[in-house]
């Protein structure tokens, strides 16, 4: 009873504010609001250039631009590449997967990063490296491997995470009914993983589409190395134009077939599940065969770019060192990279904090529209922002703000996933707290939520850094003059086929990559509920 009676006076002193809490603290403000449309707005740009620029050409001159043979050409080509490519993926980073995470293959422990290491090394990257290895590669079946060494481990991370969270207890029980080692893996476990492959799938295909490097490089065209070529033979033409018009309705598609295969499947434990880890199988006599297929996708991997890079190294001596412009390069490498990474993460927040705060079809929509340009590939990103600047906002043409901007309209989903997860672990019952205390909403922001949300921020930048610190099409079309980044470094020098002199450009941007590409890794296990 004192203690009620000692409470009492200390609720009526802050009667209308502690009424008001309950209902405000956590809901997005007007200037939140403001920034996340503003943002909404600026992701469609791209998507408003293609419209624009249809209706511009014409229903005539489009039509006869896009039903030509270059451009059927071009749409086998990709159609080729992704149907051999992304079931090649799925194949290789399901039974990676599955092998690391299901049976006792020696150095099981090892592998897990090691196959998750293949994406610090950018695919123009690995083009450079196996050209050096084989320099007769070229065309369609050359981009089918390169790419699959590149982008296979979008399927084996999710794979993994998901196979380490399965309850074993439902495997057990199909053996225990009679089912062989085949069935359990078709009809029990096979399912679990089709998220993660949707997924997966997805993502290398809309990287496939809008890769540029490591296609110009073994001359395979595609509909992004095309619009390149466009784009430096006729500025602003028309039909690289009408080509980026039919590349946005590839990415478009393959959205609409992910959502539609996915539909509202949901795979969830109703309960706890049984406490522990599933049983590794005993390899016996195949363990032999089965790390000889790890270690030849290493080797394809890891070891030809490591090998080709080194080797590169080596026949240049310390003369591909010059310090003075690898220092350049690399202090304006990480300049560009870490202003787009704050700005980017900054932008985040409002987007994040609407998304987790409020259950409204407002927010799915603020929350879903910033992945659109991010499913784009980069080159209609740049030219539509080369296009805004020239016409509406003209000093800003060929200037860092305008390519900083395009950054955070490409990446701006990377940090999002991130950011959203940190505000989604803050409690309102501390920013309630810091408010009926008298501190203002800003106040609590940054002493409170910001503070807790401090590390997926710090994710979310790293993330971003790394994404523009390799990134090549958008860079190259829009960087002003003078700019030069490990990317575009590298890039002129192989094109002028100095291997030796790129290699240490290539060698650094893999080091760069190699934490986050750990961070990714740890991620997923933490997903998958381990330590």
């Amino acid at each position: 009873m004192s203690s009620r009676t000692t409470l009492a006076p200390r609720a009526r002193k802050f009667p209308a504010r502690g009424g008001r809490l309950s209902g405000r603290v956590g809901r997005p403000g007007p200037f939140v609001t403001a920034v996340a449309l503003l943002l909404v707005a600026a992701t469609f740009i791209p998507l408003g250039y293609i419209v624009s620029v249809l209706i511009d050409t014409g229903s005539t001159e489009a039509a006869r631009l896009i039903f030509r043979p270059r451009v059927g050409e071009l749409l086998r080509n990709t159609v080729e590449l992704v149907v051999v490519t992304v079931p090649l993926c799925v194949v290789l980073g399901v039974a990676l997967a599955w092998v690391v995470e299901r049976t006792e293959v020696p150095g099981g422990a090892w592998w897990g990063p090691v196959f998750a290491a293949p994406l610090a090394v950018p695919a123009f990257v690995n083009s450079y490296a196996w050209i050096g290895v084989f320099p007769t590669m070229h065309g369609l079946w050359a981009g089918v491997i390169i790419s699959t060494m590149s982008y296979f481990p979008l399927v084996y991370l999710p794979a993994a995470a998901t196979l380490r969270r399965l309850d074993p207890a439902v495997e057990e029980s199909a053996r225990a009914l009679g089912s062989g080692p085949v069935a359990v893996f078709a009809r029990i476990v096979l399912p679990q993983l089709r998220l993660a492959i949707l997924g997966g799938a997805l993502l290398i295909s809309l990287h496939l589409l809008a890769e540029y490097g490591a296609f110009a490089m073994i001359r395979f065209d595609t509909f992004t190395t095309a619009i390149f070529e466009q784009y430096q033979s006729s500025f602003a033409g028309s039909a690289g134009s009408m080509l980026a018009g039919v590349l946005v309705l590839c990415c478009l598609v393959l959205l609409t077939a992910e959502a539609g295969v996915r539909g509202r499947a949901r795979y969830a434990r109703i309960g706890s599940g049984a406490q522990r880890s599933a049983t590794r199988i005993r390899l016996g006599f195949t363990a032999i065969p089965a790390l000889a297929g790890l270690a030849a996708v290493t080797a394809a991997a890891l070891g030809v770019p490591l090998w080709t890079i080194g080797r590169w190294l080596r026949l240049g001596g310390a003369a591909v060192w010059d310090s003075d412009e690898i220092g350049r390069t690399l202090w304006q490498t990480i300049g560009l990279a870490a202003t787009a990474a704050v700005v980017t993460t900054l932008c985040a927040f409002p987007v994040a904090w609407i998304a987790v705060r409020s259950t409204s079809v407002f927010a799915r929509i603020i929350e879903g529209a910033n992945y659109i340009t991010s499913s784009l590939p980069g080159i209609v990103t740049a030219l539509a922002m080369v296009t805004v600047t020239i016409h509406w906002a003209r000093p800003f043409y060929q200037t860092v703000t305008m390519v900083v901007a395009a950054y955070v309209l490409m990446f701006l989903p990377r940090a999002l996933v991130s950011v959203r997860a940190g505000l989604a672990q803050v409690p309102i019952g501390l920013e309630e707290v810091s408010r009926s205390l008298g501190k203002s909403g800003p106040a609590t922001f940054f002493r409170v939520t910001l503070r807790l949300a401090a590390p997926a921020a710090a994710a979310a930048g790293a993330l971003v850094f790394v994404a523009v610190a390799t990134e090549l099409t958008a860079t190259l079309l829009l960087a002003p003059n003078g700019t030069e980044t490990l990317a575009l470094r590298f890039w002129s020098l192989s094109g002028e086929l100095d291997y030796a002199a790129a290699a240490p450009y290539a060698l650094i941007m893999i080091v760069a990559s190699i934490p986050v590409t750990y961070l990714l890794f740890t991620q997923s296990r933490k997903a998958a509920g381990l330590s």
